[in-house]
Order: C-alpha cells, then structure tokens, then sequence
C-alpha cells in the first residue's frame, strides 16, 4: 500500500498550490465540477466544515458565499496555507475520522474532492454524522468510480476491487500527482448508510457545450463521468 494518503498529500502540498492558484489553469474544477457542486450546495446556516480543506481555495468560495466555515486536513501544510487564506474560522490539524469538534456542531459537511483521498471513509462518514446536527447535510464530491477504475481505457483496473493509486498529469508546465483511492460506488452507500446519511440527490456533471468548445479536453467527461456528486442527510 505504501505511504499513508495524506503523507503523500503532504509532499505533494506545494505542486497542489501552484495547480489549483495558478490563474485559469484547474479548468476541470472551474469549468464543471465547481459549477455542479453548486447546484447541490446547500444555503449557509450556523457553522459549515470543510472536510479535507486542502490548500483553502473551497473555504475561500464558501465564505464568498455567506458561511462561516471550519477546515479541517491531515497534512501540515495544506493546514498552513488554507489558514494563510483567512476564510476559515478556525483550521485544524487532524484525521477526518477523528474529529476535534463537538457532537452536533456544524449543520453543513462539504467533502470537496476528498472522500476517495481517506483512508478510513466508514469512520470519517461516523465522524461526519456525530458533528452534524439532526437535520444536517453531508455535500460531497469526488472522483467518479467509473473514472478512478480507468474504464475503457488501456489502464483499466478491476472495478470492484478497492487499490490505491496515483495519477500524474503534466499540463502547461505544471507536473501534479494525484492519490487517491478507487472504491465502488456500492462502498460508498454502504458506509452512508452505515453512518445513519441518508441520500437525498446524486449527480454525475456533463460539461456545456460552450465549455467543451473552449477546452476539448472536457469531452471526455461526456463519454465517462469524471466525477460524482450527492446530498446526504442526518436524521
């Protein structure tokens, strides 16, 4: 297996922050998953966690947006910059399944791409129904099943089996390494379900067309969704 997540996280924390505040250069989270993550984002309420904070750039559109948010990362320095941006109320150094936070303490989880990059999503997915008030909603988003399994393509590994992996891309100059886990849409449920969350929308974005025509490379997401997206809720 390796190395835990978020240490190769770590190491990856200053490429990470050149990639995604590099002016126009993530267009995969500008351009579509950004835009649909918002479409499910709950209004802001009392207090909003910002589960895998990484570097800060979702506290930064959260608080645009009217939340008081919280952050929490397993990796130093993604801790260090998210509290550079000044969004957060508070940024905390410590395991998605073992949160420092009251029970009950927030009305909103968002898990911005960061579900498939934890190594223990049952306990982080308990965690997350504990600190939510009754009531509350999980906003997630990761890396698509169907996309981290590599289907119809010349990497494709076997879908229901769970694997950590790596993907490095190289674009415009800038050279990233993505960690992450692959998992099965089912392991998923499971785990919502075994937490007591229960899914109220799921989504899998296309991108426009006027998005496809400005960067082609988005087309793929039209043959394979990239990414995934639900609304769950604590009873």
């Amino acid at each position: 297996m390796g190395d835990p997540l978020h240490e190769r996280w770590e190491r990856e924390a200053g490429a990470w922050a050149r990639w995604v505040r590099t002016p126009g250069h993530d267009v995969w989270h500008w351009r579509l998953n950004w835009p649909a993550f918002l479409h499910l984002l709950p209004a802001p309420g009392r207090l909003t966690l910002d589960l895998g904070c990484g570097e800060g750039r979702g506290g930064v559109a959260l608080r645009e947006r009217g939340h008081r948010v919280v952050g929490v990362d397993a990796a130093p320095t993604m801790v260090g910059l998210a509290r550079e941006t000044g969004a957060y109320e508070d940024v905390q150094l410590a395991d998605a399944a073992a949160l420092a936070l009251d029970d009950s303490a927030v009305d909103l989880v968002v898990a911005y791409m960061s579900l498939h990059d934890i190594e223990d999503l049952a306990g982080t997915l308990r965690e997350t129904a504990r600190v939510l008030e009754s009531g509350g909603r999980l906003c997630a988003a990761i890396v698509h099943p169907l996309s981290s399994a590599h289907l119809g393509s010349d990497d494709e590994v076997p879908y229901f089996e769970q694997r950590h992996y790596t993907d490095v891309i190289e674009r415009d100059g800038l050279e990233m390494a993505f960690h992450g886990i692959h998992r099965p849409l089912e392991d998923y449920v499971e785990a919502l379900r075994g937490a007591g969350l229960v899914v109220e929308a799921l989504r899998e974005p296309a991108p426009r067309d006027a998005d496809v025509a400005a960067f082609a490379d988005l087309a793929k997401a039209r043959r394979r969704p990239a990414f995934l997206h639900w609304l769950a809720l604590r009873r």
